[in-house]
């Protein structure tokens, strides 16, 4: 009977778990949308093939076709559409672009604030096919407007449709309409959809300069069926640098606003493999929930003033989609819970249910398991990356085997857990093995009141262990009912807490994996009670074999293939102020496709001045010398170099002479800017512009450039030594080079500078 007890609480929380996930995503529809006022997945489906069939990053010809579609695709609905073209700088990424954003409005019958639908539509450069980011927003919105429409309503808020240019480089086409459009007063709240993946539930995640309980009111009253959201994600995403076009709508126009972004299947992230085969159904489905539910309600509700001044927690809980409750709960909460331990622990010393001695000896075990799952799955990773280098050339941190190493370490911590405690099976009380997770909780949830409010659901599973106690303290009953009883308690527990498990190297990157090791052993220690430590053994092979069986098939599944494809990089960097020339690559380890170019005389390390801009600020890791080709670089005119008392005045007109991409100026001194201006426009408003050295101004050239002209202002003594990398992304199609393609295995690696000639010369002052 214990035996079966055992199975049947494994069971339990095995459908628990996997409840928890389904939850997150709606399924495939088993027929298609017959209802001209229901989102069409074909519909949806047939604008993603036609949009991402080439990369279309900005500059691009595909980038002016893709444009064209959805411009006649919104004219198509009804819409006037306008392109609004600026250019915009970006002082964070250095950044700047002449945009293009595709505008439309329609008008509501009231006179309230508009709500905005928001995405972009250039790809990331420049490979990256841009299906998931973020193709996936662009039909999003253009099937839900649709479906909206169809019913032939009128809004009571003007609706204004942005799908953004220069997204990828700097937020570019979201800081040139926030800045320069008169709309922008208009705004009442943005939806934003976006992609860093191309699979997995959506997140909601709110943007906003105050607090967050009107937003989420708002969020709920549009009655989402899959809402994936917690309120740890907004505590967090509020304290980092983010990186989403409606971050500049909050910062720069303090409007509110909602993001709907999945992050699975992080490694076809900016690459060729972001494909419209590749993107999840269920997600677009997600995405496409969000948008009904959220337009037909927005539409027609009063969008003047979302701020207030609380915030809210929020957590995935069964039945209930989101549990919410203020942050001024969070502490009352835990003074609550702290009570009810005292005064159990009161009962359980009277009533000689808990030992003095035991419960100082189940602190052991449990620190010895946070210890070993965190250290374990930390070190476990770095000997992987040993094992297999090239993972190190995988930069979004999140193999293609990725999801099979999440499953083995978990399978691994179990087994370490269960390992751990074995040792003490000796111990008479149980129920003093459960004292000391209560107590490392309650001190984790004492920090987070001070710290980090938005993960006061974390007092939950206190709750939930202090009744299993209390029951443990209180009731004499036989061991497979106490079993099967604290697993149905520790259900919530179960089912808030497995997808986070799961969230933290998705989203991060495998190197997280030991978050998800101290959060196993944080949970299974309140779940103490449930397993049967004396008679673990078939638990213990359980996680054991499971554990072996999942590293041995991401190691037989560690390589290559045509649908995982090797990401590999390779430049040709030439410098016509001393006629030099090298190869250069961001691999770490060589493969057929840059084994060809570098042979024998390897260097290691980076080449000064050719570094370029990227996400993760990657480096060169090796380099060789090779022939000086003499490409012919751009035309520099210096129009104007003026001193007038203590300021030199400045003006210089860069002319490619051949299809360039990008222009990035490098200082080699601290160098301060006064009125900078980038084709007339004024840079920070006019304010200095101060760099130390290094990048400040990548320069991404669009369809609508000829030249660049850059005017400033500097101190009379000041130098000036600057370097310019003209960037084209042409190395395989210039006839000066015979490089052999990459298989169908491989792909440009993503993030960086690729397959691309970089002239570096200095500046002519």
């Amino acid at each position: 009977m214990k035996r079966v007890s055992s199975i049947l609480s494994m069971l339990i929380i095995l459908g628990v778990i996997y409840w928890s996930f389904s939850d997150l995503t709606p399924p495939l529809p088993k027929e298609k949308t017959t209802l001209n006022t229901d989102f069409s997945l074909e519909n949806a489906l047939h604008h993603l093939k036609n949009i991402s069939q080439k990369a279309h990053y900005v500059g691009s010809e595909e980038h002016k076709n893709v444009q064209n579609y959805i411009v006649k695709e919104l004219q198509k609905l009804g819409f006037e559409t306008e392109i609004q073209t600026e250019t915009a700088f970006q002082k964070k990424w250095f950044s700047a672009t002449t945009t293009e954003n595709i505008l439309a409005r329609l008008p509501g019958s009231e006179n309230g604030k508009a709500l905005m639908l928001l995405t972009h539509y250039d790809s990331n450069m420049h490979s990256s096919l841009g299906a998931s980011d973020a193709g996936s927003g662009v039909v999003t919105i253009l099937e839900g407007i649709r479906a909206y429409l169809a019913k032939n309503e009128t809004p009571k808020n003007d609706l204004i449709i942005l799908i953004s240019d220069a997204e990828e480089i700097g937020l570019l086409g979201a800081q040139a309409f926030v800045n320069e459009h008169s709309w922008t007063a208009d705004i009442g709240l943005v939806l934003n959809f976006e992609a860093r993946g191309s699979g997995g539930p959506s997140y909601m995640l709110m943007e906003t300069n105050g607090k967050n309980s009107k937003l989420l009111t708002e969020f709920l009253a549009t009655q989402p069926n899959f809402p994936a959201a917690n309120s740890l994600m907004y505590s967090v995403y509020k304290k980092l640098p983010n990186d989403t076009d409606l971050t500049v709508f909050r910062e720069d126009a303090d409007i509110n606003g909602f993001n709907f972004a999945f992050i699975g299947d992080h490694f076809d992230y900016h690459t060729a493999q972001d494909s419209y085969e590749r993107l999840d159904r269920e997600t677009l489905l997600h995405q496409a929930d969000y948008l009904t539910t959220s337009l037909n309600y927005f539409a027609n509700s009063d969008l003047e003033n979302l701020n207030s001044d609380e915030d809210f927690v929020y957590i995935n809980f069964p039945f209930t989609n989101l549990l919410t409750y203020p942050f001024s709960y969070v502490n009352t909460m835990f003074i609550i819970a702290s009570i009810l331990f005292l005064v159990l622990l009161f009962f359980g010393f009277s009533l000689n249910r808990i030992t003095i001695k035991g419960v100082f000896i189940g602190f052991v075990p449990f620190l010895i398991s946070i210890i070993l799952c965190g250290g374990i799955s930390f070190y476990g990773w770095k000997l992987l990356q040993i094992i297999h280098p090239a993972y190190v050339d995988i930069l979004q941190g999140f193999t293609y085997n990725g999801y099979v190493y999440i499953t083995a370490f978990v399978f691994l911590n179990l087994w370490v857990l269960l390992k751990t405690y074995k040792y003490f099976k000796k111990q008479d009380k149980t129920t003093d093995l459960l004292v000391a997770p209560i107590f490392i909780w309650l001190l984790v949830n004492a920090l987070i009141c001070i710290y980090l409010k938005g993960s006061g659901f974390f007092i939950i599973p206190v709750f939930a262990a202090l009744l299993i106690l209390a029951i443990a303290i209180f009731m004499n009953l036989q061991d497979r009912s106490k079993r099967i009883l604290f697993t149905i308690l520790s259900i919530p527990t179960i089912y808030m807490f497995a997808p986070l498990i799961k969230m933290f190297p998705v989203g991060l990157g495998l190197k997280n994996l030991f978050i998800s090791g101290i959060i196993i052993a944080l949970i299974f220690g309140l779940m103490i009670l449930t397993f049967d430590h004396k008679k673990s053994n078939w638990i213990l092979k359980f996680c054991g074999f499971f554990s072996i069986i999942f590293f041995g098939y991401a190691t037989y599944t560690s390589g290559f293939s045509i649908d995982h494809k090797k990401p590999n990089s390779l430049v040709y960097i030439q410098n016509p102020d001393d006629q030099t020339a090298f190869f250069a690559t961001y691999n770490t380890t060589f493969d057929a496709y840059t084994a060809q170019i570098f042979k024998d005389t390897i260097t290691k390390g980076s080449i000064s001045n050719a570094e370029t801009k990227s996400k993760y600020n990657t480096t060169f890791k090796h380099y060789q010398q090779t022939e000086y080709k003499n490409i012919i670089s751009s035309a520099i005119s210096i129009e104007m170099d003026t001193i007038i008392e203590r300021k030199r005045f400045l003006e210089l007109v860069i002319t490619p002479k051949r299809k360039v991409n990008k222009l990035e100026f490098i200082t080699k001194n601290p160098l301060t800017l006064n009125q900078f201006k980038i084709n007339d426009a004024l840079v920070l408003n006019g304010k200095s512009y101060t760099v130390d050295k290094g990048t400040f101004l990548s320069y991404t050239i669009a369809n609508t450039d000829d030249e660049l002209t850059l005017s400033f202002t500097v101190d009379a003594h000041q130098p000036l030594d600057i370097i310019l990398n003209e960037i084209s992304y042409d190395l395989l199609t210039n006839p000066n080079f015979s490089i052999n393609p990459r298989s169908e295995e491989m792909m440009p690696m993503p993030f960086v500078t690729n397959d691309a000639i970089i002239i570096s010369k200095k500046l002519p002052f």
